[in-house]
């Protein structure tokens, strides 16, 4: 009996613990946005994955509970969403520099090792990205020599589309191949066919990645790294996958190495290698092959997958609304006289302007903004985001505010247009992000999607396949948000 009751007693004072300890913890967590109940172990991630249910639409959602400004906890981290126009334009442009870096969190600092762009901090970051917009610049981003690059590849899968005689396809793949050639021929200095295996290793290795960053393994490794990094799991193939891409990107760029090829430099690992070169006596270069392996596999991923899907959705929702695709190329067929036209020529065109931005506005091609992390306490209506904090800017929320957009739901082209059919560019379109860590390919992905689009629309009509009177336009809800999987007829144009 008597060690029953020193059981019981055990028991009673180790509840009182956790019971005074999480007490600790909510009032040491007082100062942050509200948000979500953090429960022990799980955080806020309950209200989520037993409330409202994961998709598109859920940090909306929590925003309409507890404010622009809330925190989400994710095991013990904390996680502060910015939503809405106002809160994320405060955030991302006014305090630029204070939500400049990116979150270490365990997987990504397992993934990038702090090397790269995409997920780099300080000096390295600032460095890396330095040279990827004057790289960019040099290799002709907005200038004849990419757009050419550009043409070919839209040229190549126009042939794909064509194979299909009209009959319903599946467009997804090689899209997706077509965007991601796009990168290779900037990087490597060529484009692969589209049966190379190393290719498909490629497009494989950056669609898995993709895949697990959408996943519950993913969720469970960033808030329980110690354990997952000794269990079996899909975080281990993830973690192989990019290494087989860093393994094909360092084989690039020895054979550039061997071939001395960038005392010409023709394509980016020319011109970093001779970068490399230049900065060798320099103590504070940041220039090694290994952030040179990272800076290209960051823009395979990021560069791929957000054209890739924004064009995806262009497909679905000109065959989903032919009336707005008929008005398109009428205006295309109006002004480009000749086969040929430049990027230069989307000044010419209001109507498929307004287009193209309505389709990255109403279907933007992440979930939300990539995070952010403040790099000092930052006050924001009466709340303190202590120094070191997670921000995530729901980019999303500003595109679908009801505030700033007639009809935020709807596809509707009119967003961007005045009442004269002129093309008016808005502050709230933030689709590729803002402040010190605006999208670095912003450029690029313009360029791609406006000659994609121009060009496959002036060689198909796109239409839905015979029987179906609708395809589904909504999202499928991970680090990116591509529609869910549909078929298309693409029928060749008389002209």
């Amino acid at each position: 009996m008597r060690m029953e009751g020193t059981g019981i007693v055990f028991i009673v004072l180790l509840a009182i613990l956790l019971l005074l300890n999480y007490l600790k913890q909510q009032w040491s967590r007082r100062h942050f946005p509200p948000g979500p109940l953090s429960l022990p172990l799980i955080g806020g991630v309950w209200r989520i994955k037993f409330g409202i249910g994961w998709n598109v639409e859920t940090l909306i959602k929590l925003a309409e509970q507890y404010g622009d400004i809330f925190t989400v906890w994710a095991g013990h981290i904390p996680v502060v969403v910015l939503s809405g126009f106002q809160a994320v334009k405060e955030g991302l442009i006014d305090h630029s520099e204070d939500f400049s870096e990116r979150p270490l969190t365990p997987f990504f600092t397992t993934l990038a090792r702090g090397k790269g762009v995409a997920f780099s901090n300080g000096h390295t970051w600032k460095q890396q990205r330095r040279f990827g917009l004057v790289t960019l610049r040099k290799l002709g981003v907005g200038k004849k020599s990419v757009e050419g690059q550009i043409e070919e590849e839209s040229r190549q899968l126009a042939e794909v589309f064509a194979h299909e005689k009209g009959q319903p396809f599946d467009p997804a793949l090689p899209i997706t191949n077509s965007i991601s050639n796009v990168i290779c021929a900037m990087t490597f200095g060529y484009r692969f066919p589209l049966e190379d295996e190393t290719f498909k290793e490629l497009i494989d290795a950056v669609a898995f990645t993709l895949k697990f960053a959408r996943s519950l393994f993913y969720g469970l490794y960033e808030m329980f790294p110690w354990l997952m990094k000794h269990l079996p799991g899909p975080h281990k193939k993830a973690f192989r996958a990019t290494e087989m891409l860093l393994s094909l990107i360092k084989k690039e760029i020895q054979k550039h190495k061997e071939q001395k090829s960038f005392q010409e430099p023709q394509d980016f690992i020319d011109f970093y290698l001779l970068e490399i070169e230049k900065r060798k006596n320099d103590p504070t270069s940041t220039y090694d092959e290994e952030n040179l392996a990272q800076d290209i596999h960051d823009l395979f991923v990021a560069g791929t997958e957000t054209t890739a899907t924004s064009l995806k959705w262009a497909i679905l929702l000109l065959a989903n609304h032919p009336d707005i695709q008929d008005k398109a190329y009428k205006e295309m067929e109006d002004v480009l006289c000749s086969s040929s036209f430049s990027y230069q020529d989307l000044k010419k065109l209001p109507y498929t302007n307004a287009v193209l931005h309505e389709i990255q506005r109403s279907k933007h091609p992440l979930l939300f903004g990539l995070p952010r992390q403040t790099t000092k306490d930052v006050k924001m209506r009466g709340c303190l985001i202590p120094k070191g904090t997670a921000v995530m800017p729901n980019v999303r929320s500003v595109l679908l505010d009801p505030e700033h957009w007639d009809s935020p739901k709807e596809f509707n082209p009119n967003h961007f247009l005045d009442q004269n059919g002129h093309f008016v560019a808005r502050e709230e379109y933030l689709a590729f992000g803002a402040g010190a860590r605006v999208c670095l390919g912003e450029h690029l992905a313009r360029m791609e999607f406006f000659i994609f689009l121009v060009n496959l629309l002036r060689a198909f009509r796109f239409q839905l396949p015979p029987g179906v009177k609708e395809l589904n336009e909504e999202p499928e809800a991970g680090l990116t948000a591509p529609p869910h999987p549909y078929k298309v007829c693409a029928v060749p144009r008389c002209s």
